[in-house]
């Protein structure tokens, strides 16, 4: 009633939902507590009216959304004329209550089907401002009758209820006392507050994201392929070092949900020492797209890209890590944007949309310290162009000129684009750190950050006095001259 950005935050919210539980067409969505349809709207537009949505309210508003794919109830009570029915995901506000919580969760868990997810957001009882508020309603003889649960109780509650894979984060930093010029400050920085130890206990909010047992879920046998332009197009470059759990169900999933749009999956076998070998050969025997490279020393992911980019002879290059299964859902976004008159499309995970979770907090700081120097240097906002999950066109590839061994070649890649005059877009993506069950990653912020400023270094010479480094980096001549343009996307 009083949010001067009410509009945008739900939108917010309604991405970090989509992105969260990596929403697929057809899987069904109950929003409990809609009121009068705020939030059925954002979840409406962000879905693309994919997914039938089932939206509660609880006070006697009126839904004023009007759409075939939105089933609107008002209940008295929980789970009322709802009992039976199954969903595949369920999101909240503000609706857990430590007084009624336990018959309410229960309740929810019997609505969902068996790997359903719940995306919930609940007010912090730690936040500053809340906290102030309530000590001056107590003066004039006023108070919240809410008695809201900290983080630790959530996880508590929710595990005690028989969810699985229960996450609370602190979210959103984009609280009153708020206006209009201080909302892009705000938001930027809470991608910083909100993995910064002790500073975080004071966001606004409460993300909580779990899921009925078990563990994997029964999905949808849809295709995501929707541009003929990019029909049988697509090299899929991969480096693979020691990710036997991770490129079976990687590829698998690639060629189900984007099997039109593959012409070729190359994997790099970057001296794994596990049975990652083994894996990529029976990959490749059981389809041929898929290809398989055997890399000799030296190793290293720069090596590896570079090696897997000149072998790629699709009309796009699409260029990923092993880990990124759970994101795949979202490279629709990807493709999208790069049949959008765009050259380069980076899946940016510090966007304004972007779900970033359990991030090392130095990383953060490491990665915004290089692109904002990044958008000083070349006069252009860059996001996450160092982000390894990328679309390009074909002549984009054949122009770069890649020196590093390491993990700064996505440095490289992504600003070597913005100076060769390419169009680049960044799109949102979520983004969760490695569990456990996708065994651990080898960058080493220590051992790879200097060489990530070495190159900012050494392409700002490019670009500034065309000396240094990358002197030699030139656009063909064949290549159409294109404003150089970076778009991201908010």
């Amino acid at each position: 009633m009083h949010d001067p950005i009410l509009s945008d935050r739900l939108l917010w919210r309604a991405n970090t939902f989509r992105h969260s539980v990596h929403l697929l067409p057809g899987q069904s969505i109950l929003e409990l507590g809609c009121g009068e349809g705020e939030l059925t709207r954002a979840l409406l537009h962000v879905t693309r009216g994919e997914n039938p949505i089932t939206s509660v309210t609880f006070q006697g508003q009126s839904c004023t959304v009007a759409s075939p794919t939105v089933e609107w109830h008002k209940l008295g009570s929980f789970p009322g004329s709802l009992a039976g029915r199954a969903f595949d995901c369920i999101i909240a506000m503000d609706l857990l209550d430590r007084d009624s919580c336990a018959a309410f969760l229960s309740a929810i868990y019997e609505l969902l089907v068996p790997g359903g997810e719940i995306l919930f957001y609940e007010s912090n009882p730690w936040n500053p401002v809340r906290k102030l508020r309530r000590f001056f309603l107590r003066l004039v003889g006023t108070c919240d009758s809410r008695n809201l649960i900290d983080r630790p109780g959530l996880c508590e509650l929710l595990s005690a209820s028989s969810f699985i894979r229960v996450n609370a984060v602190f979210n959103d930093f984009v609280f009153a006392p708020l206006t209009r010029p201080a909302v892009w400050l705000l938001r930027n920085l809470s991608i910083l507050l909100e993995n910064a130890p002790m500073v975080r206990a004071m966001a606004g909010s409460i993300l909580v994201h779990a899921q009925k047992p078990p563990r994997t879920k029964l999905l949808p046998d849809v295709s995501l392929s929707s541009h003929h332009s990019l029909r049988k197009a697509v090299s899929v470059v991969v480096p693979c070092y020691n990710e036997e759990m991770n490129v079976r169900p990687l590829v698998s999933r690639i060629l189900k949900l984007y099997g039109d749009y593959v012409y070729e999956i190359i994997l790099l076998n970057d001296g794994s020492t596990d049975r990652t070998a083994k894996t990529i050969d029976e990959l490749a025997a059981e389809d041929e797209r898929v290809r398989v490279i055997h890399r000799q020393p030296p190793n290293g992911v720069g090596h590896a890209l570079r090696d897997g980019l000149g072998r790629a002879t699709g009309r796009y290059v699409f260029t990923m890590d092993c880990d990124f299964e759970h994101l795949l859902p979202e490279f629709r976004d990807l493709f999208d944007a790069i049949v959008d008159d765009s050259d380069v499309v980076v899946g940016s995970r510090f966007s304004r949309h972007s779900v970033l979770l359990n991030y090392p907090f130095l990383k953060i700081v490491a990665n915004r310290a290089f692109h904002t120097l990044a958008a000083i240097l070349f006069g252009r906002c860059l996001r996450d162009v160092t982000n390894n999950l990328k679309i390009m066109r074909r002549e984009v590839v054949e122009n770069l000129l890649l020196r590093q061994p390491g993990f700064a070649v996505n440095a490289e890649i992504g600003l070597q684009p913005f100076i060769l005059g390419y169009r680049i877009k960044e799109v949102p993506i979520s983004w969760v750190d490695r569990t456990t069950e996708m065994g651990s990653s080898s960058f080493n912020l220590l051992e790879e950050g200097g060489s990530y400023w070495r190159v900012l270094a050494g392409l700002w010479l490019k670009f500034a006095f065309n000396v240094g480094p990358y002197r030699d980096l030139h656009r063909k001549a064949s290549d159409v001259d294109k404003p150089a343009l970076v778009t991201a996307v908010r």
